[in-house]
């Protein structure tokens, strides 16, 4: 047999390995062997990275993590988070300056099974970021959640972000280098190897000069914090974070702590897109500013619309706004909720596709020493399965937000993590409004459960949750967006052809 034969077999049989589908048996006489439709089959490896969680020797953290039921019934897996080996104090390019060892040892957390949560805590400002991997059944949709309270200090508040799958490219608007905020990107490496990491800086005026934001080394399976106003000497209140890898992939977050304000963080928005849906305002919310960037070369026109209770309205004063290209806007919505939950939504003011951008709101509650802040993102529909942890017995909404036509979504709340029966509850959000509920809680539950939101029917429904805890007379909350947890990939089928090699 030819040598190219033998390349041709050796590569058939890999692609074979590769998709499992290949049919190993050539087509018979005058059939023409002819690819099937792709087939979506669950994810087999998921990864996921949680920041740094210590900011204050004050800060109380609670990790919660679950796959969802439901899935396949393939190898049992497992999924587990370990603390990363090394994180850097310093905040700059230079990691070896100030960095301090952990010890990744046994996993902080590991699953057992889809359906039920499982939770770790941590305490201080030394817990370390961690980092893990879920293979098997254990590895479509897996969600962790990584909330701390700081009841006192700068830092006073409750932080919570949905553990980041690694990527190579992140935006964040609605940032700060003022001086009344203290905001740190988080930066964390799952890999064998190095990445190297570029911070970008937009402002009002465009481009906030920095050299030492470009190539900076997260070593691997690390976490290297950076204070952006470190990387430009210009004071800018609203700054939009762009976060690139030259090699390698890193999960990236936000840290924001705001003087007198309360801090969070913020997640990245959704890939750049013309239309834009921000869900979750709390009916309570004091101040909203709304943060968009275009970072295409043309300019946006967008309408700006609150989807309320009964339909969607144009805030008076603020029907539009316009974002110059690669330039940072922000309007201050104030109360726009004014007594109702609700979500913005942005669409080109012309029609059609419109220019893509980036956006995020900074939400505040309260009023004067009793204000809180969080931040919700521009974030993907729910689409097939969406997945929030850590929901407490008291103090979640979520908010449910159908932009386009009526839909039904089924809302399955776990198991208890420790103890307590899965509840399920489907909801009809109606064409251009938000449905905010409290969410339905597992029977008999002890300890925290996670809440999964599948769509069922009719048109895309964007969701986010709010979680708060009182402390201290302050309402500290917390917002997560829930995008699709992309727990099935898109699988093509393959048929070996052994007539294509000849003699």
């Amino acid at each position: 047999m030819k040598s190219s034969s033998l390349s041709l077999i050796a590569g058939t049989v890999a692609l074979a390995a590769v998709t499992g589908f290949a049919a190993l048996t050539a087509p018979g006489d005058g059939e023409v062997a002819q690819a099937k439709a792709a087939t979506r089959l669950p994810v087999e490896r998921s990864s996921l990275l949680c920041p740094a969680p210590g900011l204050s020797d004050l800060a109380e953290t609670t990790y919660t993590s679950v796959t969802p039921a439901g899935g396949s019934g393939g190898e049992a897996g497992t999924a587990e988070l370990r603390n990363s080996t090394a994180t850097t104090a310093d905040g700059g390019k230079k990691t070896e300056k100030g960095k301090k060892k952990t010890d990744p040892g046994k996993p902080v957390l590991s699953l057992k099974e889809p359906g039920r949560p499982v939770t770790a805590e941590a305490s201080g400002s030394d817990a370390p970021a961690l980092v893990g991997t879920a293979t098997g059944r254990l590895a479509p949709g897996w969600a962790t959640q990584q909330t701390t309270m700081v009841e006192a200090g700068g830092a006073r508040g409750l932080l919570g972000v949905s553990c980041t799958r690694p990527g190579t490219n992140y935006w964040f608007p609605a940032a700060s280098t003022a001086k009344s905020r203290e905001d740190y990107v988080h930066l964390t490496n799952p890999d064998d190897t190095a990445a190297v990491a570029d911070i970008e800086l937009y402002g009002p005026d465009g481009s906030l000069k920095s050299d030492v934001g470009e190539g900076i080394t997260v070593p691997a399976h690390s976490s290297v914090p950076v204070l952006i106003s470190t990387l430009t000497s210009e004071a800018a209140e609203n700054v939009t974070v762009h976060v690139t890898t030259r090699t390698g992939r890193v999960g990236a977050v936000v840290r924001s702590a705001e003087d007198g304000v309360g801090s969070d963080w913020l997640a990245a928005s959704v890939d750049p897109s013309g239309t834009v849906v921000l869900p979750g305002i709390p009916a309570d919310a004091t101040s909203v500013r709304l943060v968009a960037f275009a970072p295409g070369d043309g300019d946006a026109d967008l309408k700006v619309k609150l989807l309320g209770k009964t339909g969607a309205i144009s805030p008076v004063g603020h029907e539009d706004i316009h974002v110059k290209s690669r330039m940072t806007a922000g309007i201050d919505l104030k109360d726009i909720t004014k007594g109702e939950p609700g979500s913005l939504l942005l669409t080109p003011a012309g029609g059609g596709k419109g220019t893509p951008v980036v956006a995020a709101l900074r939400v505040v509650r309260g009023t004067g020493d009793k204000q809180e802040v969080a931040y919700i993102p521009a974030t993907g529909p729910v689409g097939a399965r969406a997945t929030v942890a850590d929901n407490r017995d008291k103090g979640s909404v979520l908010s449910l937000t159908a932009p386009g036509a009526t839909a039904t979504v089924k809302v399955t709340a776990s198991a208890g993590s420790g103890g307590g029966e899965q509840s399920v509850k489907e909801y009809t959000v109606k064409g251009g409004t938000t449905l905010a509920v409290t969410p339905p809680v597992p029977s008999g539950l002890k300890g925290g459960y996670a809440l999964t939101v599948e769509t069922e029917s009719g048109g895309p429904v964007h969701a986010a949750r709010t979680l708060t805890v009182t402390q201290n007379g302050v309402q500290m909350f917390t917002v997560q967006t829930l995008p699709d947890d992309h727990g099935t990939v898109e699988v093509p089928a393959a048929e070996q052809d052994l007539s294509v090699l000849g003699d």
